[in-house]
């Protein structure tokens, strides 16, 4: 597997000087299988980008696996040019149940007055799969899901193909325990022995006494977490908006020290635009 970040920032995409290094767009996660199989997760702002080097490479058929419905998460399909192109075959897989329900996320991103162009008039072959907290596969790559701890309901994924195995667990909060969400032991053996894991690292220990129970976890509760768990790579990922460059590092290089002061070996590091890891 490949795994690429096109955009990792949470909450809303934000731009300057100041952010260069690790990016500004919102969550979007392109996955290739060693057998070719194209994945994306989640369609925040990045995947813009990652639609225009689609339609010049001609890669035609996608699976789109959404997270959830929160609009940094799904702002981006609007503008992903796959989808107004007849030539495309996409299937959207969702955290709701039924294909409506899938459907109905989506269509709200076209919707009037807030867009010019619904749903019902691009030109793609879209298929809308919900398949709640199930597990299935894609080509050679097998996927679990496991509900997050999230506002308004959510789902996290394992994906596993050849022996190498990829955990996505954005908008996660391991210390309070939403509706649907689960216990943190529930998310540590859902990560166990995980070659590479990303996980929310929203907040620092400050800035989580004002937002306890907005869905989003301290980054050091995110690296005891991969350390429990035993992972071997860990990415700190949706990296809150007033996140600069400089903070980025700092947080960066704090994790390192604690996950180097409990004798792991474990990788550490913060996700951003342009990340590509091979598994």
């Amino acid at each position: 597997m490949i795994i690429r970040c096109w955009g990792s920032r949470g909450s809303i995409a934000v731009s300057g000087k100041e952010f260069i290094k690790y990016g500004g767009d919102t969550t979007c996660i392109e996955v290739v299988s060693d057998a070719g199989d194209l994945i994306i997760i989640d369609a925040g702002t990045g995947i813009r980008a990652l639609g225009n080097e689609l339609v010049r490479t001609g890669r035609r058929k996608i699976s789109l696996l959404l997270t959830h419905a929160h609009w940094d998460h799904l702002s981006g399909f609007p503008f992903f040019k796959p989808i107004y192109n007849k030539d495309f075959e996409i299937k959207v897989y969702g955290p709701q149940p039924t294909q409506d329900s899938v459907k109905s996320i989506i269509s709200k991103t076209m919707a009037s007055p807030y867009f010019p162009i619904e749903l019902e008039d691009i030109n793609a072959d879209i298929t809308f799969l919900g398949m709640g907290n199930k597990g299935y596969s894609i080509g050679s790559v097998k996927i679990s899901t496991i509900p997050l701890s999230h506002p308004n309901q959510g789902v996290g994924y394992r994906l596993e193909e050849d022996g190498k195995s990829f955990v996505f667990l954005t908008d996660n909060e391991l210390t309070f325990h939403h509706p649907f969400g689960l216990d943190y032991k529930d998310y540590v053996e859902f990560a166990r022995g995980a070659d590479l894991l990303f996980h929310d690292a929203e907040y620092g220990s400050d800035e989580y006494r004002e937002t306890i129970g907005w869905g989003h976890s301290v980054y050091t509760d995110t690296v005891n977490l991969a350390l429990d768990a035993g992972v071997k790579s860990l990415g700190l990922f949706h990296l809150n908006q007033e996140r600069t460059d400089k903070d980025a590092d700092r947080i960066k290089k704090e994790c390192s020290r604690i996950i180097s002061d409990k004798g792991s070996k474990m990788k550490c590091f913060m996700v951003g635009t342009g990340t590509e890891i091979k598994l």
